[in-house]
């Protein structure tokens, strides 16, 4: 064979840094492929590769520092994902049981290696060691849980939760026993040392970390810097773990729960976050942990029996903490399996418990062998158990009742400004979840303007192009739009038309146009023309510093019929970007609304209070809004049950508060079935919308109780048709009781407001005076509608029992006796 041929022919172990690389490239490309055709997890495959390859099988790769480097950053790279993707909201509503369980799960393990090791013989400390190396145990199947869409679910996050406590208790312990191994049984300063460095430690990274996160997103916004960042995190918050006296592994893991509300879940960053931990760090670990296993040491009976005890005892203990808490808190048993592997392997934190008792001469060879091919069965064992049982769970999630929050929802994101697009695509991709099956539709609308329509369509397409290389770099699928309209209003009304969206999220820029105008032009008749869920966002900052959500309920928003979807999308903003939530109820029905809340799903924690009025709202927004809130308005179309004139200012005055960031939520509005007409009006008749008369003139009643409605300007023309019509024809249904109607352009839905006076309002053609008044006022654009509902309404109004169930719902004190009406 020539010499240059046989030059490049390397020996074993192999040594040259980029022959190591290709190696291992090519073992994370095929095993993974081979292993699933023999429907083994992947994770199984590179472990036993490892082995294959390693020191103690081929000989091909060496564990030497290479490879020791690069798996404790797969190992680091893996609790932070885990820290980063633990729903806080959940974790903070189940945080008892994951306490338990974390108890549980050191404990029970704990208590037999204990046990394990006495029986063997062994002294009280290296009896202490194998009880930290028996508690501890590493998420190496959390991928699989990931990517089976688990993560969320009630008992895998009591599990998640629980780790934390678990590996920072089996730490302590290994803490413990290194001391007594040093200097003799843990004293009083030890433990004070312990207490204040660890405290220090976890106070300055969960209070530190995230404010520095904000500042950075702040300054940097999208791109490569964040996930960099993001790195620079890990390792310095790891490495600082040695200052507490704690292992890497855990301030890998306080990292990514410091950082977890700055890392929404469906953007971007995450998805680098995923890609280059599923693709290239964590292999690398899996492959080193492989690399450890040394069949070849099982040469004695000894050997054989400590390994086969070492192995049983830490399945059975992680076994019994997992079916303890399956019982205990109701879960099924695909949950308790489910729960059983995730915890049951044990990788990193034992092998870093057992070499340092090795270190220290606690254990021998003998016992480091037994514990590495325990480490084998319990990373085979745990992901099995995952992928089988998770399956099974993932499956029956799939198969649950129809849940109308499920349902698909298509989204209509209108751009316009190249400046907010990127944010106004990122608030899609929180509002549309991960698994969500439709597209996002990215719409642009280029005005018709004769020679200039080229221009502006082109100028239209670049933007598009933007938007949807943003989303395809978070993995989310799109369908990009573009209409030509004389007005962008229509234009957006057509694509809606045309995509059947669900949802539109739109931007506004925080400046009215008209005295009239709630945001401008094309926002206003957007609200006018449509029926969908509309959210209207100025967003001044990244989503991801949000802290907190502030949401704004006006008086009666819970009693509008799309409330409880609008209500969901906030929540699912909540929990996408892990912000807190806030609820703010103008009047006295926070407790009405709590009830609500806690019944609408995805589920999210909130705190809610009332204000007394409009008035004491501005004063706590003034004095309570933080920057780095997220200001969420209830609003409610014109018209509509819980439309308030106030509601036409206040997203003008929220846009000039302290926040950077304001959302108008607009929930769906239902149409109603014909043979419902009346059932549908009569519950836009809410105690707010009753009013107690004091003028006897009809116009200035009128205008008294339609100004509870609208705004004055549009109370006063209402009143003034009002009144006109009233001369020309009488609209009194039963002596004493009348329904004045009018219609209104618009007017997306009918209102119907009672108005009661004790002394009674002359009628220019009534036979008494009517102390009982129904203001009906339609869109002008449902003339068959508005007959309808005015035919029904009055035969209802006819019937003295009906009338009386009326005034006993909303108005009470008003008694048929004392009206004297239908005599």
């Amino acid at each position: 064979m020539p010499a240059p041929l046989l030059s490049i022919i390397p020996t074993p172990p192999f040594t040259d840094p980029v022959l190591i690389v290709a190696l291992a490239t090519l073992l994370f490309l095929a095993v993974p492929i081979l292993a699933e055709r023999v429907r083994v997890p992947g994770v199984i495959g590179l472990i036993v590769a490892g082995a294959a390859v390693g020191p103690h099988g081929a000989g091909l790769l060496a564990r030497d520092q290479t490879i020791v480097l690069l798996g404790t950053v797969g190992l680091l790279y893996l609790m932070l994902m885990v820290g980063l993707e633990l729903d806080l909201h959940q974790f903070n509503r189940y945080r008892n049981r994951s306490i338990v369980f974390g108890l549980l799960s050191f404990g029970l393990p704990a208590a037999l290696g204990l046990s394990v090791g006495l029986a063997l013989g062994y002294s009280t400390g290296s009896a202490l060691l194998l009880a930290s190396a028996f508690s501890s145990h590493t998420l190496l199947a959390y991928p699989i849980a990931s990517r089976l869409g688990i993560v969320r679910n009630e008992a895998v996050t009591t599990a998640l939760g629980g780790t934390i406590l678990t590996e920072i208790l089996a730490l302590l312990l290994l803490a413990v026993v290194a001391n007594s191994a040093g200097g003799g049984a843990p004293t009083l300063g030890f433990w004070a040392r312990l207490a204040v460095s660890f405290g220090v430690y976890v106070g300055v990274v969960m209070w530190g970390l995230p404010r520095l996160g904000r500042w950075f997103f702040r300054q940097a916004g999208e791109g490569g810097a964040e996930f960099i960042f993001v790195l620079a995190a890990l390792f310095t918050v790891s490495y600082l773990s040695h200052a507490a006296g704690v292992e890497p592994i855990v301030g890998a893991l306080l990292a990514g729960l410091a950082l977890n509300r700055l890392v929404p879940s469906h953007g971007p960053l995450m998805n680098r976050i995923h890609f280059v931990g599923n693709t290239i760090f964590i292999p690398f670990f899996l492959l080193s942990v492989g690399m450890l296993v040394n069949v070849r040491a099982l040469d004695s009976a000894r050997a054989w029996t400590i390994s086969i005890v070492l192995t049983v005892g830490v399945i059975a203990g992680k076994w019994l903490a997992a079916r303890v808490t399956e019982k205990a808190f109701g879960y099924d048993a695909d949950e308790g399996w489910v729960v059983f592997g995730l915890t049951v392997p044990h990788a990193a934190g034992t092998l870093a418990i057992v070499l340092v008792g090795y270190e220290l001469e606690l254990l021998d060879q003998t016992e480091v062998n037994g514990v590495v091919l325990m480490i084998l069965a319990t990373c085979l064992a745990g992901p099995w158990a995952v992928e089988r049982f998770g399956r099974r769970l993932a499956a029956r999630e799939e198969q649950k009742p129809y849940n109308p929050d499920s349902a698909p929802r298509r989204i209509l994101i209108p751009l316009a400004n190249p400046a907010t697009a990127e944010a106004l695509m990122d608030l899609a991709f929180v509002v549309r979840g991960r698994d969500g099956d439709e597209p996002l539709y990215p719409l642009t609308v280029a005005p018709q303007e004769g020679g200039a329509t080229e221009a502006w369509v082109a100028e239209a397409e670049r933007m598009l192009g933007h938007a949807v290389h943003h989303a395809a770099a978070a993995e989310v699928p799109t369908a990009p739009l573009t209409r030509v309209d004389a007005n962008v209003a229509a234009g957006i009304v057509r694509g809606i038309a045309e995509t059947r969206s669900t949802e539109v999220i739109i931007g506004w820029d925080g400046r009215r146009t008209g005295a009239r105008a709630i945001f401008g032009t094309v926002l206003d008749q957007l609200l006018e023309r449509t029926r969908q869920m509309v959210l209207v966002a100025k967003l001044g900052h990244p989503l991801s510093v949000t802290r907190r959500l502030v949401v704004l309920c006006p008086p009666g928003i819970d009693r509008h019929p799309g409330f409880q979807a609008a209500l969901s999308a906030v929540n699912r903003i909540a929990a996408g970007i892990g912000a807190g939530m806030a609820g703010v109820v103008i009047g006295r029905d926070a407790e009405r609304l709590k009830a609500v809340h806690a019944g609408v799903r995805p589920q999210a924690a909130a705190e809610w209070q009332s204000v007394a009025d409009w008035g004491a709202l501005d004063a706590w927004l003034r004095a309570s809004l933080r920057r780095e809130d997220l200001v969420v308005l209830m609003g409610a179309r014109r018209g509509t049950v819980a439309w308030h004139p106030r509601l036409a200012r206040l997203p003008g005055e929220l846009a000039d508060l302290a926040p950077e960031s304001f959302l108008a939520v607009y929930a769906p509005e239902s149409e109603a079935p014909a043979d419902r007409a009346v059932e549908a009006i009569s519950g836009t008749l809410v105690p707010e919308r009753v009013v107690r008369v004091q003028s006897a003139d009809f116009g200035d009643a009128m205008r008294e109780m339609l100004g509870s409605v609208f705004d004055a300007d549009t109370a006063r023309a209402v009143a003034e048709t009002l009144e006109a019509s009233e001369q020309a024809y009488s609209t009194e249904i039963v002596p004493g009781v009348a329904l004045p109607h009018a219609r209104l352009p618009g007017l997306p839905r009918s209102v119907l407001v009672l108005g009661v006076s004790r002394e009674g309002v002359p009628l220019p053609h009534g036979r008494r005076p009517a102390r009982l008044l129904f203001v009906l006022v339609s869109s002008a654009e449902r003339a068959e509608e508005h007959l309808r509902a005015l035919a029904q309404i009055a035969q209802l109004l006819a019937d003295p029992a009906e009338t009386g169930r009326l005034l006993e719902r909303y108005a009470p004190e008003a008694r048929l006796d004392w009206l004297h009406v239908n005599e």
